[in-house]
């Protein structure tokens, strides 16, 4: 199944205007703040000056003088104009202050009065610039802000940098930005202090793209769309948000296989030098714009005799990179292209497709340009583009599969076979596969309007259901007409079912008539001969029932993997072989699962099956994770997030695995964000099962970062979701440990008790060796909490040993650190090397603070509790267990922190369980209760 959504980045929040910047902005701030320069570079459009415009807005706050200015390049030959505009509003407020010969000088300068000149007056003018700034920072600190360093004078850039030079401690920041190609920015650093740090930005990324985009308004926008707006643009933001507009403002969207509309403004931009080419020069380029992977051989074979000379001419102007004695023909910006494209007029674009579509020796390109070349239908070119589709589905591009299926239906005759609609179709299904839901989504609802045939009718319908993902009550009203339009078709009939099975597991969230439905599935498709279907109902029927706990269950997967089987099946990520691979991980055999998951995302990747691609990325994330290779595991994750980003596929999923991978080694606060969104987006879905899987990672994040009565309430209400839903595995969401280790936490023994007890029985019935490891762990707790401390080491020792042969290496670690805290409480302080070893094998980075917070606490622990509390409190019937000890460390001087950490407990508990004390013995403070327990012991 698939989800459209978008979740916002789990960092720090940024201003709009810096989207993509995020690491470069927060290192060039924090220069900034330590008195250091910033030269920000990088070619024009990619953003630079927007992010100097949001350094400056935050960072100019501190500064008691900020002196600004943006030279342009018809200005440069202008002596002293930069330093004018930095200096000319401040030059009364320093000018008493400079030697007369300075103040001369520069005032003759920056006015134009006199005849000041480098030349003439150089070193009174160095001086005069350094000791002004250097006047303004007595006052308080400087920032000078200069953009466009290219374009300034030379004079100015002179002054400037004499001054930069000299300033040594003096509270003068430079934050400047300058255009550059390449890394060629050395030069602009003379006019900077030597210890300026240049930041270069670079092309925006496809999801960073999108959010700029979004950000300003151009929203709504296809995936597809987004992914040709980033190719063309190159990254660029300026140019991205150019075709935005130019998209935005052109009523016909360009059709299959066509290019975006570029405004003028870019053409202009981009062609200011096309004009100096020879009319046959300009030819040839368009040529090669036209081609996917122009050389001067095709360009040659497409009829263009003098390719070297004319692209030699084009590169000497900067329209090409291409290398002297190299084959390829490469434009010096994907945006060169498409401008040139774009400028020419339809009838000569045509003749360059026609001429390559002989010239090219790639079937597929043949076919295409044979497309592009051809108006009006012809079932001939129909016939060689579906050819060329099926092509490219066995190269694994689906996506140009899809293009190429929609430039099929375009050629083809209304009452041609296949029909125009059935190569729609075939497009819609090449577009889910390769993530482009937009688009798929677009063609199916145009077929909706097109045919009343049936069978396109239902596949149309199955095709807008799978587009909605897991917020199919978008779609719920879709089923009965799909049943309607089904018929007594068992085939047509089984496509509706298998999604009725999902619609039973998202929306009404009914294990059992899930099964139900799967199982049905299976029987229609296998009655109409369709064993796609049926092998994916039957993989799906696996599914739920592992997650029921089923005994049916392992002979359900072996009925998916019989023969005869379809290989669009056993990679799927709803096929049998994931299936499979869900029943390993859950039982315990992770070398195995690894290995299957493995083979499966090396074959989606081959196929380009980019929906697959990101359910198995998570999975071998979740395999590692479940390893202990916590920062392999958060790398996959972040990889799977950013891929569902860029798709709009199993957002939440990812979002929820990513959430686990921040908490084991990356950062718990973006673990906690990446949950709670997580569990809102399903929420709005209706989504049931995600709810519960976010709701366990948000549990988990908040017991990593202390947060104990959160903890609890998070996964107390998975337990009751996952009841209603009647999950019984408790190797599906691994929660329970933790919900446990939350209630010892939190002072309610009885409750974790009640919660091993019945998860216990339900792992045992299924043989869940690593859910019994972590259950121990936590029984180990509720014995130290009732103050039985040796029965406690003792399973907390075997727990450790258990699960490093499963070969669980965080739950080890886990493990080891609740044993150290243990002794410590036990016997005073311990030693906690054996955790951090184990937590910085695993790179478990926010439980390695843990331990290194502990072993502070620990470090100065008083002597330890007695495990009968004094004689003072004996006869206090009415204290539970775990009050008479937080009252004994009380009598004995220990603060709340060290009773939190000697009883593994928190300190949110400790104040509540004293609140409890309190009310019970009649008093108010600590104090009384050292009193009470003194005067009991004279009597």
């Amino acid at each position: 199944m698939t989800v459209r959504r978008d979740f916002k980045e789990p960092a720090r929040c940024r201003p709009d205007q810096v989207i993509g910047r995020e690491e470069l902005f927060t290192a060039a701030r924090e220069q900034l703040a330590r008195g250091g320069s910033v030269l920000l570079h990088g070619p024009a459009g990619i953003g630079k000056s927007t992010v100097l415009r949001a350094l400056a807005g935050e960072c100019g706050g501190t500064a008691r003088t900020v002196l600004r200015c943006s030279p342009t390049e018809s200005e440069s030959h202008l002596p002293f104009l930069a330093l004018a505009d930095l200096l000319g509003l401040v030059l009364d407020e320093v000018s008493d202050r400079l030697p007369a010969a300075q103040r001369t000088a520069l005032e003759a300068a920056l006015t134009g009065r006199g005849e000041s000149s480098l030349q003439r007056d150089g070193l009174a003018l160095r001086l005069a610039v350094l000791s002004a700034l250097r006047a303004l920072a007595d006052s308080g600190p400087v920032l000078v802000v200069a953009d466009d360093l290219q374009w300034l004078d030379p004079a100015s850039a002179e002054l400037l940098g004499f001054a930069a030079r000299r300033l040594g401690d003096t509270p003068v920041r430079m934050l400047f930005a300058v255009r550059t190609e390449g890394e060629e920015y050395d030069r602009h650093l003379r006019a900077s202090p030597p210890d300026t740090l240049a930041v270069r930005l670079g092309p925006l990324s496809r999801a960073q793209m999108s959010t700029l985009l979004e950000n300003r308004g151009y929203t709504g926008l296809p995936r597809s769309t987004v992914r040709d707006i980033h190719r063309t643009s190159g990254g660029n933001a300026l140019f991205a948000l150019e075709l935005g507009r130019a998209l935005a403002e052109n009523a016909t969207p360009p059709r299959p296989g066509e290019p975006l509309p570029v405004p003028t403004s870019l053409r202009a931009l981009v062609l200011n030098r096309l004009e100096m080419l020879s009319d046959q020069a300009r030819r040839t380029l368009l040529v090669a714009s036209a081609g996917a992977r122009p050389t001067l051989a095709l360009l040659h074979a497409a009829g263009r005799e003098d390719a070297e000379a004319e692209t030699a001419q084009a590169a000497e102007l900067g329209l090409l990179a291409t290398e002297p004695e190299g084959p390829a023909v490469r434009f010096a910006h994907p945006m060169i292209s498409a401008a040139l494209y774009a400028e020419a007029p339809a009838q000569e674009r045509r003749a360059a497709h026609a001429a390559l579509s002989t010239a090219a020796s790639d079937p597929i390109e043949r076919a295409r340009h044979l497309a592009l070349a051809t108006t009006g239908t012809d079932p001939e070119v129909a016939a060689r583009l579906a050819e060329a589709a099926a092509l490219a589905r066995d190269r694994g591009a689906p996506s140009v599969a899809a293009q190429l299926s929609l430039l099929a239906a375009r050629h083809t005759p209304a009452d041609g076979a296949p029909s125009p609609d059935a190569l729609r179709l075939a497009a819609t299904d090449d577009a889910i596969t390769a993530g482009e839901l937009d688009l798929a989504r677009d063609i199916a609802r145009e077929v909706l309007a097109r045919t009343a045939v049936p069978a396109e009718r239902v596949r149309a319908w199955i095709a807008v259901i799978e587009t909605a993902g897991h917020a199919m009550t978008e779609v719920d009203s879709i089923f009965p007409q799909a049943l309607a339009d089904a018929g007594e078709d068992p085939k047509l009939l089984a496509l509706v079912h298998y999604q009725l099975t999902w619609r039973a597991l998202l929306v009404e969230g009914d294990f059992d008539e899930a099964r139900e439905e799967a199982g049905y599935a299976a029987e229609l498709a296998a009655r109409a001969g369709d064993r796609y279907t049926e092998l994916l109902s039957l993989a799906l029927k696996a599914q739920i029932e592992t997650l029921m706990g089923h005994p049916d269950a392992p002979s359900t997967i072996r009925r998916a993997l019989e023969e005869p089987q379809d290989p669009r099946v056993a990679c799927h990520h709803n096929g049998a072989g994931y299936s499979r691979f869900r029943w390993l991980i859950m039982s315990d055999q992770l070398p195995e699962a690894r290995a299957a998951v493995t083979a499966l995302l090396r074959e989606v990747r081959r196929h380009g099956w980019v929906e697959s691609e990101v359910h198995f990325l998570r999975g071998v994330a979740e395999t590692e994770l479940h390893s202990g290779h916590c920062g392999r595991a958060l790398d996959l994750a972040r990889e799977s997030l950013r891929l569902a980003r860029d798709t709009g596929i199993g957002e939440v999923a990812s979002a929820v695995l990513t959430s686990l991978a921040e908490a084991a080694g990356g950062e718990v606060e973006r673990a906690l964000t990446l949950a709670r969104e997580a569990m809102e987006h399903a929420e709005e879905d209706g989504d049931q099962m995600y709810v519960s899987r976010a709701l366990a990672a948000l549990g988990h994040a908040q017991l990593v970062a202390g947060d104990t009565e959160g903890a609890v309430r998070s996964l107390r209400r998975v337990r009751e979701v996952e009841q209603g839903l009647g999950i019984t595995d408790p190797a599906r969401g691994r929660w329970h440990g933790d919900l446990a280790e939350a209630l010892v936490r939190g002072g309610e023994i009885a409750e974790a008790q009640d919660v091993i007890d019945v998860t216990r029985e339900q792992a045992l019935r299924l043989d869940r060796e690593s859910v019994l490891a972590v259950l121990d762990r936590a029984q180990a707790l509720v014995r130290a909490a009732r103050g039985d401390q040796d029965a406690a080491v003792a399973q907390l020792t075997s727990a450790q040993d258990r699960l490093g042969k499963l070969g669980y290496g965080l739950e080890e670690a886990r493990a080891a650190f609740a044993l150290a805290q243990l002794r410590c409480a036990v016997s005073g302080p311990a030693s906690y090397d054996e955790p951090a070893r184990l937590f910085r094998r695993c790179r478990a980075l926010p439980w390695l603070r843990r331990v290194e917070a502990a072993a502070a606490v620990g470090a100065v622990q008083p002597a330890p509790a007695p495990e009968v509390a004094p004689d003072g409190l004996d006869g206090l019937d009415g204290l539970a267990s775990m009050e008479r000890q937080v009252a004994a460390l009380v009598m004995e001087g220990a603060t709340n922190r060290e009773i939190a950490a000697r009883l593994f407990i928190s300190v949110k508990t400790v104040e509540a369980t004293l609140t409890r004390v309190y009310r019970k013995l009649g008093i108010r403070s600590r104090v009384d209760i050292v009193r009470l327990a003194a005067g009991r012991r004279t009597t």
